[in-house]
This record gives C-alpha cells, sequence and structure tokens, in this order.
C-alpha cells in the first residue's frame, strides 16, 4: 500500500541567504506588503512614500526630492495629484517664498494613519515567526540602516546658501 504524502508544501526550514540576498528578499517582502496595501487605499506606492515622509516633518520641495530620490520636477506633479485630493497643502516660507513646504491636510494625517496601522498589521504576519528577542533585534538594525542611509542622503544634499538683504 502507497503512503499517502501530506497536502500541500513541504516544511522548510530557514536557511541563510547571506547580506545581499537576504536584505533583497525582505525589501521584497515589504514592497509587496506596502504594494498591497496602497492598492486598497488606491494610492501608488510613491504617493504612499510621499505620506510616509510628511507624517512626522513639513519638508520643503527639494527634501521630499532627496527623501524619496526623485528629482524636483516629479515632486512637483506628486505633490500636484496629492493636493487635488486634498491629502497635501504647500506654503511658502515667510521671508523666501520662492521655498515653499508641503505638509498633510487633516484628511491625508488621517489616511497616514490608517494606512500605517494597516500596513502593521501585514508586517506583524510578515514576522509572527521570530520571537519577541529576534524582533527586538530586527527593529533596532532596520532603524540604525535607515538612520545611516538618511543621514547619507541629506549629507549629498548640496548646501543651501543664504541671501543676505
Amino acid at each position: 500500500m502507497k503512503e499517502e504524502l501530506p497536502r500541500g508544501r513541504p516544511k522548510r526550514q530557514p536557511t541563510d541567504l547571506g547580506l545581499l540576498d537576504g536584505l533583497v528578499q525582505l525589501s521584497f517582502a515589504v514592497h509587496g506588503a506596502l504594494a498591497r496595501v496602497a492598492d486598497e487605499y488606491d494610492l501608488s506606492l510613491v504617493q504612499v512614500r510621499l505620506l510616509g515622509v510628511l507624517r512626522d516633518r513639513e519638508p520643503g520641495m527639494q527634501e521630499v526630492a532627496t527623501f524619496l530620490g526623485l528629482d524636483k520636477s516629479s515632486v512637483t506633479g506628486l505633490v500636484d495629484r496629492a493636493e487635488r485630493r486634498n491629502l497635501v497643502r504647500r506654503a511658502s516660507t515667510p521671508g523666501d517664498g520662492r521655498v515653499v513646504h508641503v505638509s498633510l491636510t487633516e484628511l491625508g494625517k488621517e489616511l497616514a494613519q490608517k494606512f500605517a496601522r494597516r500596513v502593521e498589521r501585514e508586517l506583524e504576519a510578515l514576522v509572527a515567526g521570530l520571537s519577541a528577542t529576534d524582533r527586538k533585534r530586527l527593529s533596532r538594525l532596520a532603524s540604525q540602516i535607515a538612520f545611516h542611509d538618511m543621514e547619507r542622503l541629506l549629507a549629498a544634499q548640496p548646501p543651501r546658501t543664504q541671501r543676505h538683504a
């Protein structure tokens, strides 16, 4: 008599993919989670990134371009579209009308919060197989990587010149 194999995929054990493949595969998993949730809210990934940048700051357009890795003209179009959806607003800097800062509207803040909670549930499912200690370790390491990357991006930004009257 032939023994039946269990249905579904055989249980696999994680292997060390190495730094390159491990980070790339992790980025694919996170990107996939973000894309699924973005689709639920009728947002593109770059719109999601804009909301994320604006959650805790009101940067100028050049800073938004730096944070998103886009040229300033692309950011202008992105902000225009978000503004039409009443998610963001622009304001000129007092004393220098050339510098325009971008901030979330109340609707934008509400959407950003809902989106973040929904993504958090997706990412919790992603790390469900990790112990509490490993989750804390992953959080610390991811924070360090993100911090150093942001520092690198900001350091590469050309210094702003001050005009004196």
